[in-house]
């Protein structure tokens, strides 16, 4: 990855002042060292007239795809290929952001003991990303640095100047320009839009996330026109860390309007009472309809197939009437954190008889499954390539037959309703497809036909009578008549 910042100058107020306010002198060339790689600093001119600074990022391919641990694009724990051949090691990303912001920390806060009456100073400014993953395309852009007082050139790069018929990638070259702006801004700048135009982190968005953005959007973002895309992207699309930043942002604005600080704007607020209704996240309506459909089945020993991190596990835990329960997933990390999660080193020994954590692929059939009352596929089928669906079909239906199975997956449709999701994308990376109503209701259809189940759907979330429920799920039960319940009578 490759960035650099340029200035001109005069007699009275040179170039070579950019080293001063970087702390990089401009006759060394400097290495730091980052979790991913190696973070070069070198000045390709530096003169009364004309200085540039340059950023080179030299990425550990396997060193990231050991920190990030399937964090981020190409990096999904099933796709080995993917975790080292892709385009982190030469475009603009969140990597160069995080070097930014370690390489040029002072810069970035306005600090310059040496000059400090420089990082004050506007001064003429030209700043190049050769090759920045931008999606949305140079429109989006422009309209995220424009209203900041950057001139915008963002040409895009062909997949192949040899074939031009193959069109154009999804990277530009990125120039921008200004005179009107300090340092410290326009690295504040590219730290917080550089990950926002790539739509994908490297790392784990955690809560400390919102203070990080607010941080290095002090000044600008609460009045920016694309503020909301800005906030969801930056923080990867949580939206309980999106919402309690954007709350954050709205009381900076009015506190800005109101010419008083935050402080005093926030204590005005009255605090919540507890009759006031907080709302309820999806996965948490998500997990209460499986466990009300899995009361009404009168189910005691239950399934949760690719269980993830275990939230539905330990749920079930707190139910005694569920005496047996057994948490399936391919990802030992996944297992490894769920474990963790259920503090199974430290449960008692009857607790501890009640619940199983089984590595295991959905796609192969697995006697350990056999016989069991109900089987939980939440959040799953969506992340398996369409081919092999069958295959899980028939481990789960056609081997595994539990008298119950309840499949949850998003509705495709209802993605207009997520503000900050741009049209045509998915709700997470790791999809493969997500369904409308008709497409999941046609597929449970046809299961349900081949293996005697008999099928029906409800919805979960909100029932918006445009695009339906967020979420749809379909409740199967083995149809009276078939083989298994005929045997179960006999006896």
């Amino acid at each position: 990855m490759f960035l650099t910042i340029g200035t001109t100058g005069t007699p009275e107020r040179p170039a070579t002042d950019l080293g001063f306010l970087l702390h990089k002198h401009p006759d060394k060339a400097q290495a730091f060292s980052t979790s991913y790689g190696t973070a070069h600093v070198l000045y390709p001119e530096a003169d009364e007239q004309r200085c540039t600074a340059a950023l080179l990022l030299e990425v550990d391919a396997v060193a990231l795809v050991r920190r990030g641990k399937g964090k981020g694009r190409g990096g999904a724990p099933d796709a080995a290929l993917a975790q080292y051949v892709n385009d982190r090691p030469y475009a603009a990303s969140s990597l160069l952001a995080v070097a930014l912001s370690g390489v040029f920390s002072s810069a970035m806060r306005g600090v310059c003991r040496a000059r400090p009456e420089l990082p004050e100073q506007t001064r003429p400014l030209r700043v190049e990303v050769p090759a920045l993953p931008a999606r949305g395309g140079p429109d989006l852009v422009t309209r995220l640095f424009e209203p900041l007082g950057w001139t915008v050139t963002a040409d895009r790069v062909p997949l192949d100047t040899a074939f031009p018929e193959w069109g154009d990638s999804r990277y530009v070259r990125l120039v921008l320009e200004s005179e009107a702006l300090t340092l410290a801004e326009a690295l504040r700048h590219l730290y917080v839009l550089l990950p926002v135009l790539d739509d994908a982190k490297h790392y784990w968005v955690a809560p400390d996330e919102v203070d990080k953005l607010l941080r290095a959007g002090e000044g600008w973002l609460p009045g920016h026109p694309e503020q909301k895309l800005i906030t969801a992207r930056y923080l990867s699309r949580r939206w309980s860390l999106t919402r309690q930043a954007m709350e954050r942002l709205e009381l900076v604005r009015l506190a800005e309007a109101d010419d008083s600080e935050v402080e005093e704007i926030d204590n005005a607020v009255e605090a919540e009472t507890e009759d006031e209704e907080k709302p309820t996240p999806l996965a948490v309506q998500r997990r209460e309809a499986i466990l009300a459909e899995l009361r009404a089945a009168g189910a005691a020993r239950v399934l949760d197939l690719g269980c993830g991190q275990g939230q539905l596990v330990q749920a079930l835990l707190k139910d005694p009437a569920y005496t047996e329960i057994v948490g399936v997933d391919v990802s030992m990390r996944a297992l490894t954190i769920a474990s963790r999660r259920l503090k199974l080193d430290r449960m008692g020994e009857r607790q501890a008889s009640r619940v199983r954590l089984v590595q295991g692929s959905l796609a192969y059939t697995d006697r350990r499954l056999k016989g069991y009352d109900a089987a939980v596929l939440s959040e799953v089928i969506e992340h398996l390539d369409l081919p092999r669906l069958p295959a899980l079909e028939y481990a789960v239906f056609g081997a595994a037959r539990p008298r119950t199975v309840l499949v949850t997956t998003p509705n495709v449709e209802y993605n207009v309703r997520w503000e900050s999701l741009p049209a045509g994308h998915v709700r997470h990376g790791d999809h493969r497809f997500e369904w409308t109503r008709e497409e999941f209701r046609a597929w449970a259809a046809a299961v349900a036909a081949r293996h005697g189940y008999d099928v029906e759907f409800r919805p979960v979330g909100p029932d918006d009578p445009e695009v339906g429920p967020p979420t749809q799920m379909a409740v199967f039960t083995i149809g009276t008549g078939t083989d298994t319940e005929k045997e179960a009578k006999a006896a």
